[in-house]
């Protein structure tokens, strides 16, 4: 690792990449796996389609992560992404009710899909639905980090999402990347990866700046990093960049790094964890006196 007197302006670019590779090396040593999948990469945009072929590579992927003897959780949206789609719903709906009523239709269509494909690799799964309510409650929240921990070491892969059938606020202003950064700090998890439609972090949008240049390793998000995320860019997503950085300022204060990578590529879990400079790393600076439940209560994590 870089010294103290050594900034990353100050350094060579033989340096930073010499840096980068190191960084991306030591993803070996990950123990304790937390993975996002979001909603576009789990449907196709373009007819809301569920992509079999991804979730069924997911699963592989995630099965041999945990056979290599890694503790593997899985944050996946998608489930009113699906409602919509089997409800013959021509886009997402804006009204609450409308919305739990589609998550309550696809989460069982989601859960039984990943069923389906990780039974072919013999894992067990876990469904895990949790709301804020669940988390900022003390005895809730010890009883959820309990059954996390049992389903680990009894070898079971858990697939979180939010409870959108019952939560409110969480769906109008919520997203599964604070859930994921969130489940990753309860079960002090080493490395979060977030799968989505842009395969890291940007200087600007590249979707509409084709001048747009990656950032391959954020060492502290200031207020530049801030200025660079972006609103919403999917069709059946709720979570824009700017929720990255938030998810990436629980993480890194908790002690976890999180990359930023596209869920396009169905390999890139294997590439990832083989060291390949994919993505973009947040390094993780854990701080003393991490507390979950001032985050989840302040938001602190929006504003730093």
């Amino acid at each position: 690792m870089m010294t103290k007197d050594i900034t990353q302006n100050e350094m060579t670019e033989e340096q930073l990449l010499e840096e980068n590779r190191k960084i991306r090396e030591s993803l070996k040593e990950k123990k304790r796996i937390v993975v996002k999948i979001g909603s576009s990469s789990v449907i196709h945009e373009e007819t809301g389609g569920i992509d079999f072929i991804k979730l069924e590579k997911l699963a592989r992927y995630l099965t041999d992560l945990h056979n290599q003897g890694k503790d593997v959780v899985l944050v996946s949206s998608g489930a009113i992404g699906m409602g919509v789609q089997a409800l013959g719903l021509s886009k997402r709906p804006a009204s609450v009710a409308r919305k739990q009523a589609c998550a309550a239709v696809g989460q069982g269509q989601l859960i039984g899909v990943y069923e389906r494909f990780f039974k072919e690799y013999n894992q067990q799964i876990a469904q895990i639905l949790i709301t804020k309510e669940t988390m900022i409650d003390r005895d809730r929240r010890l009883n959820a980090k309990n059954t996390f921990l049992e389903l680990l070491d009894m070898g079971v892969i858990p697939i979180v999402n939010e409870n959108d059938t019952v939560a409110t606020e969480e769906i109008e202003f919520g997203d599964n990347d604070t859930l994921a950064a969130i489940v990753c700090a309860l079960v002090k998890g080493d490395l979060l990866i977030l799968l989505t439609d842009i395969d890291g972090f940007y200087t600007d949008d590249p979707h509409k700046n084709p001048e747009a240049k990656i950032i391959p390793v954020v060492e502290e998000i200031d207020e530049q990093i801030e200025g660079m995320a972006k609103g919403v860019t999917s069709r059946f997503g709720t979570g824009g960049m700017a929720a990255k950085i938030a998810a990436a300022n629980i993480c890194n204060d908790s002690g976890a790094d999180m990359l930023i990578a596209s869920g396009e590529r169905a390999d890139i879990l294997n590439k990832i964890m083989q060291g390949e400079q994919l993505g973009t790393i947040f390094k993780a600076h854990k701080r003393p006196d991490f507390h979950l439940i001032s985050y989840l209560q302040n938001k602190s994590y929006l504003d730093e």
